[in-house]
C-alpha cells in the first residue's frame, strides 16, 4: 500500500497554534511568578499587619528593616526569578558580579553595591506592578470566558435563577462583552509579560558597564588562555625538534664522520662528497639549534630567566653588562615573554644599531611587575613605527598586558622599557 505524506496544516492554522502556544506559556510565566513578586510585598507589609507603628522610630523601623530584609534575601529570589524566566520563556539572564559577605567591610560594600538595589527596586515595585497587570489578566480571562460562553451553560441554568428580562439581544451582547475582554486579557497578558522581561534585564542582570567588565574579564581570561597555549605548543615543538630531528642529524654527522676516518681508501670524488655532506649536517645542526633556542630554550625552563639571558648575553655579537634580581621566578608565560623581549631587542642591536659597542640589559621584580630595560649606545633615531622589531616587542608585551615603551633621541642611547604584570 503507498505511504501518503500527512497533510500540512495551512499556514493560518500554524499561526494561530503559534500564538495559541505563546499565549499560554506567557500565562504560564506570569502565573508562575505571582508568588515570587508577593513575597516582598508580605514582608513590607508584616510590619503593618502585627502591630500599628505610631512613634517616629517605629514609623521608620517598619519603613527601613523590611526593605533591609528584602535586600538580605535578594540573593536568593533573585535567582528564583532567573530561573523562572530561563525555564519559562527561554530568557537567560546573567548575574551581576557577587560581592562576598565574609566580613563587616564586605557587608557595607555590599549594601552599597547597585545591583543589591537595583534588585530591591525589582522585588519590590517592579515586579509587584507587572503581577497587577497579570492578576488583571486572569481576571479577564475568567470573566470574559464566563461571558464569552454564555450561550452554552445559560440553557442549563433554571429559568427561576436567571436574570429577569434576559432577552436573546442581552445575552449576545453579553457574549460581545465576553470576547472583547478576552481580547483585552490576550493584550494584558502580553504587556505584563513585556515589562516584567524588560523590567529583570535591567534591574536583575549586569549593568552596562557591569557587562563590559565581565566581557573584559573573559577576554582577558580567554587571551591568556591563548597565550598559554602557544607557549606550550613551542614547548612540545621544541622538545620534538630536540628529541629527534636533532638527535637525527647528530647520529647523522657522526656517521659521516667515521666513513671519512675508517674509509681512507675511497676515491676522492667519494670522499670530497662525504666531506661536503659532513659540514652541511653540521651546518644544519648548528641552525637546528638556534631555531630550539628561538622557540623555547631548555635552559629558560630548566634553571630560570637569569641563566637563559646568560646565555643571550654570551652570543651576542655587542658586548652587553647583565644586572637580574628576581627574588622568585615569575609565571613560565611572563618569563617566555620576558625572555624574548630581551632576545629581539639584543638582535635589533646587533642588526640597526650601527656603530653600537656595548648594551646593558637590567631585569628586576617589585612586587607584582618584572621591568626589563635594554639600553645600547647605537646612534638613536629607532621608531616603533617603521617596522624595526620594536612594533613585535609591543605586541608581545601587550599579549600579557603589560606595557612597551622606547626611548630613543637622534644620536643615542636607545632604551627600551617593558613592564610585565606578575599578579597570579
Amino acid at each position: 500500500m503507498p505511504l501518503t505524506a500527512a497533510p500540512r496544516p495551512s499556514p493560518g492554522r500554524a499561526a494561530v497554534a503559534r500564538r495559541a502556544a505563546e499565549l499560554r506559556a506567557n500565562t504560564a510565566f506570569a502565573v508562575a511568578g505571582i508568588p515570587l513578586h508577593l513575597v516582598g510585598l508580605l514582608v513590607l507589609a508584616e510590619p503593618w499587619l502585627l502591630f500599628v507603628p505610631v512613634s517616629l522610630v517605629e514609623i521608620q523601623a517598619a519603613l527601613f528593616v523590611p526593605v533591609l530584609v528584602v535586600a538580605l534575601m535578594s540573593g536568593a529570589l533573585s535567582r528564583a526569578q532567573r530561573k523562572r524566566f530561563r525555564t519559562r520563556l527561554g530568557i537567560r539572564i546573567s548575574a551581576p558580579p557577587a560581592v562576598r559577605r565574609r566580613s563587616p567591610q564586605a557587608v557595607m560594600a555590599w549594601l552599597r553595591s547597585a545591583a543589591t538595589w537595583r534588585m530591591v527596586g525589582y522585588h519590590l515595585l517592579a515586579g509587584p506592578w507587572a503581577s497587577v497587570g497579570t492578576v488583571l489578566a486572569l481576571l479577564c480571562w475568567i470573566v470574559g470566558t464566563g461571558l464569552g460562553t454564555v450561550m452554552l451553560w445559560i440553557w442549563l441554568v433554571p429559568p427561576e435563577a436567571r436574570i429577569k428580562g434576559g432577552t436573546l439581544f442581552e445575552i449576545a451582547l453579553f457574549s460581545l462583552v465576553g470576547a472583547l475582554l478576552l481580547l483585552l486579557a490576550c493584550w494584558l497578558t502580553g504587556a505584563a509579560v513585556r515589562t516584567d522581561t524588560r523590567a529583570a534585564l535591567w534591574l536583575l542582570g549586569p549593568s552596562r558597564a557591569e557587562r563590559l567588565q565581565l566581557r573584559v574579564d573573559d577576554l582577558t581570561e580567554k587571551r591568556a588562555g591563548v597565550v598559554d597555549a602557544a607557549d606550550a605548543e613551542r614547548r612540545r615543538i621544541e622538545r620534538d625538534l630536540h628529541d629527534g630531528a636533532q638527535q637525527r642529524l647528530v647520529s647523522l654527522a657522526l656517521n659521516l664522520g667515521l666513513a671519512r676516518a675508517t674509509l681512507p681508501d675511497l676515491p676522492e670524488e667519494a670522499r670530497q662528497v662525504i666531506d661536503e655532506a659532513h659540514r652541511e649536517a653540521k651546518e644544519a645542526i648548528s641552525e637546528l639549534r638556534t631555531l630550539v633556542r628561538g622557540l623555547h630554550p631548555a635552559v629558560l625552563e630548566d634553571r630560570g630567566l637569569d641563566a637563559a639571558l646568560s646565555g643571550i648575553a654570551a652570543r651576542s655579537p655587542v658586548s652587553v653588562r647583565l644586572t637580574v634580581d628576581l627574588p622568585e621566578r615569575p609565571s613560565p608565560t611572563v618569563e617566555a615573554v620576558a625572555y624574548f623581549v630581551v632576545s629581539e631587542a639584543l638582535a635589533n642591536v646587533a642588526r640597526h644599531a650601527e656603530g653600537a659597542t656595548g648594551a646593558e640589559v637590567r631585569v628586576h621584580r617589585r612586587d607584582d611587575v618584572l621591568r626589563v630595560v635594554v639600553v645600547d649606545d647605537g646612534p638613536g633615531g629607532a621608531d616603533s613605527g617603521r617596522g624595526t622589531g620594536l612594533s613585535g616587542l609591543a605586541k608581545r608585551a601587550g599579549s600579557v598586558d603589560g606595557t612597551f615603551s622606547v626611548d630613543s633621541p637622534v644620536g643615542g642611547p636607545t632604551t627600551v622599557t617593558v613592564e610585565l604584570p606578575c599578579a597570579p
